[in-house]
């Protein structure tokens, strides 16, 4: 009895075998409860896009109205099953999007499905490219901001951040063309590429719709050239709205590292300033970028539709803006539910690399 109660906590016995199968229980279930939150979560986006769209009336009314005739808006209104109670439409949608089934655009007469898998790599290829130069720019300079904290440097590049965050992306697009395309002509105003390259890309063999994985797969070295120009100005538009939080999240977490216990015995050594930051304190600063980052995808897609729309950018975003004017809220539905379900696979791919980097976030 007295040997039971005073046998200590790390015996053979004892809860070394059940902690590491708390710590795997744990990450399992933190997956699985993510997993399981993904469903809610496009349940509720769907339902309000439904709802939301319906304020107005119906589809067919809204994108239709005042061009046809009465009797054969109220016969088309019938056909599609409009003039039904709102919650049968409701019912009767949810089942089509379990089917895969997006409707059919009223605009031009279009499979939904098609119109996502036709514009959705361009959609795809800004995010990626903005995305990256974020990063490129976000992570390095906010290790400037760090190293050189409450100097001048720092003092211009937490502005430089504001003004990233706070400048509408459509603004920001806009002095771009002005500057470096108009004025100095360094790159093209618009488009995805230029139209030989867009014949030769589109031309190839089960194409991706990436026009630089396409240029890259085929060797095609001058159109891969004119991709990355036409992407430049763009990515630089969309990119540089979250390099302003990426930016300050780098300079806030590595300042925090700069305090610790073993960066001040590694300063005591005399290691340099600068070694400490690039080899010790931006490796624990990365880890609050990778939990954002989900959160800046749907940031990103957001800005797509300004973006898209003010370079003339052929992907789900201009056509969502396309498809607003035309107001056909069929088409419109189908993009914004999609977005919604990459946006909640997204973040849950970042909790699951967040909770592996990080043990922490699992509990």
């Amino acid at each position: 009895m007295t040997s039971l109660i005073e046998a200590p906590p790390g015996s053979v016995d004892g809860p070394a075998p059940s902690t590491k199968k708390r710590s795997g229980g744990g990450l399992g279930r933190y997956i699985l409860i993510r997993f399981f939150l993904i469903f809610p979560t496009i349940f509720i986006l769907v339902t309000m896009v439904f709802f939301l769209m319906r304020i107005t009336g119906d589809p067919i009314t809204a994108a239709l109205g005042g061009r046809l005739p009465p009797e054969q808006l109220a016969e088309r209104i019938t056909s599609a099953g409009y003039d039904r109670p709102i919650f049968v439409q409701y019912f009767e949608y949810l089942g089509q999007l379990a089917t895969g089934n997006f409707g059919t655009t009223l605009s031009d007469n279009r499979q939904v499905t098609e119109v996502l898998t036709t514009y959705g790599a361009a959609t795809l290829e800004l995010s990626i490219n903005a995305l990256l130069v974020a990063l490129a720019v976000g992570i390095p300079l906010g290790m400037i901001a760090a190293h050189r904290r409450d100097k001048a440097p720092d003092a211009v590049l937490r502005i430089f951040a504001i003004l990233c965050y706070a400048t509408p992306v459509f603004f920001a697009g806009l002095l771009l063309k002005l500057t470096f395309s108009v004025w100095l002509g360094w790159f093209p105003v618009a488009g995805r590429a230029s139209t030989n390259t867009e014949l030769a890309l589109t031309g190839l063999q089960s194409p991706s719709g990436i026009y630089w994985l396409d240029a890259l797969r085929s060797g095609n070295i001058s159109a891969l050239g004119d991709v990355i120009s036409h992407a430049v100005l763009p990515a630089a538009a969309l990119g540089l709205l979250t390099a302003g939080i990426f930016l300050r999240l780098v300079r806030t977490n590595v300042i925090g590292t700069l305090g610790r216990d073993y960066v001040e015995a590694g300063r005591s050594r005399g290691i340099s300033e600068f070694r400490l930051v690039t080899k010790h304190a931006y490796k624990p600063a990365l880890i609050p970028i990778i939990t954002v980052m989900g959160l800046q995808i749907a940031v990103m897609l957001g800005g797509a539709v300004l973006t898209e729309t003010t370079f003339e950018w052929k992907g789900l975003g201009f056509q969502l803006a396309t498809y607003l004017t035309a107001r056909d809220f069929v088409a419109v539905q189908g993009i914004v539910v999609l977005l919604a379900v990459i946006v909640a696979l997204t973040n849950f791919i970042v909790d699951i690399i967040a909770a592996l980097i990080d043990p922490r976030v699992r509990y």
